[in-house]
């Protein structure tokens, strides 16, 4: 098995990237309100199969599905990778067999039997394309006018439902931030020191889920925080929360030493591997004790994408 440690992710690719994970929806629990939305897609578009498509590093994740038994793919035989190369342009395949692309995909050649594929990216303010909403059928055909129409309108009605997701995820991050376990301690009359974020964040929460149960994942993650907490030194003023019910963790650590407490977390996050667990750690440090928290989160945010990137590029390839 090929090692590949060296992968060169082009520029462009990685600003995509970096903004999907912005949103921190891929790996998520299934939520109705985008089951809904590929119901209705699948219905107005007269197609037996929908899903909503988030394009990952190397795979194609389903927030929604209806029709399709897998929860991802690779995203080297999907279909709507391909699609969101044009951010805004609906994209419509009257007959996947018949397009040297598609033609010998699992989708196309396995026990799917795709034929027809269209959809519409999901592209955010900044002008990235992130996934899809699409739809398949098993017999080559084209889309009426009006189901364009209406594909490319619910295709805005999924980009705003994840730009809701992750402004909800933002106010979540805010009061884990600022929320403390102990009372805040007296002001000293000295200069504020400089302090660490670290976002500790557990791949693949959903497929967790499904596996283990929501009950034992959900064990599983309070104990996980409990030895989170067991790093830092909360006299000082440091604090570790989770992000309401996802699975990460912001902790916030004070002074010179937040670097010694900074790796024992992630001693910490190397140690959960041995319970089938596999947690990513982002951190950066402040410029100067004033910093607001918000612009250091943002700098470990990016440093989390980096080390996703990192984890993608030495995984192991065929």
């Amino acid at each position: 098995m090929a090692r590949t440690p060296h992968r060169v992710i082009p520029a462009v690719e990685s600003a995509r990237q970096h903004a999907l994970d912005r949103y921190h929806v891929v790996d998520t629990p299934s939520e109705s309100v985008y089951d809904d939305l590929v119901r209705i897609a699948a219905h107005l578009c007269d197609a037996p199969i929908a899903l909503l498509s988030l394009i990952d590093r190397d795979r194609q994740w389903f927030k929604a599905r209806l029709g399709l038994a897998e929860h991802e793919t690779p995203r080297n035989v999907a279909v709507c990778a391909h699609a969101i190369l044009e951010p805004g342009e609906l994209m419509e395949v009257p007959d996947l067999a018949r397009d040297p692309r598609f033609a010998m995909f699992p989708i196309v050649i396995g026990e799917v039997r795709a034929r027809f594929y269209a959809s519409m990216p999901l592209t955010t303010a900044d002008g990235q394309a992130i996934g899809t909403l699409c739809v398949v059928d098993r017999q080559p055909r084209t889309l009426e006018p009006a189901q364009r129409d209406w594909l490319e309108s619910l295709g805005r009605v999924a980009m705003g439902l994840l730009d809701g997701h992750a402004r909800r995820y933002q106010d979540e991050v805010r009061v884990a931030l600022t929320t403390r376990r102990e009372p805040e301690p007296a002001p000293v009359p000295v200069a504020k020191e400089n302090f660490r974020i670290a976002i500790l964040e557990v791949q693949r929460y959903a497929a967790l889920v499904e596996r283990d149960g929501e009950r034992t994942v959900e064990k599983t993650l309070q104990a996980l925080e409990s030895r989170f907490e067991s790093c830092l030194d909360l006299a000082a003023g440091d604090r570790v929360n989770r992000v309401s019910d996802s699975a990460e963790f912001v902790a916030v650590l004070t002074g010179d030493a937040g670097e010694a407490r900074l790796g024992a977390l992630r001693e910490v996050a190397s140690e959960s591997a041995q319970g089938g667990l596999s947690v990513l750690v982002g951190s950066a440090v402040s410029a100067h004790g004033e910093e607001a928290l918000g612009a250091v989160f943002l700098r470990a945010e990016a440093d989390l994408s980096r080390r996703k990137d990192e984890a993608g590029a030495a995984a192991p390839t065929a």
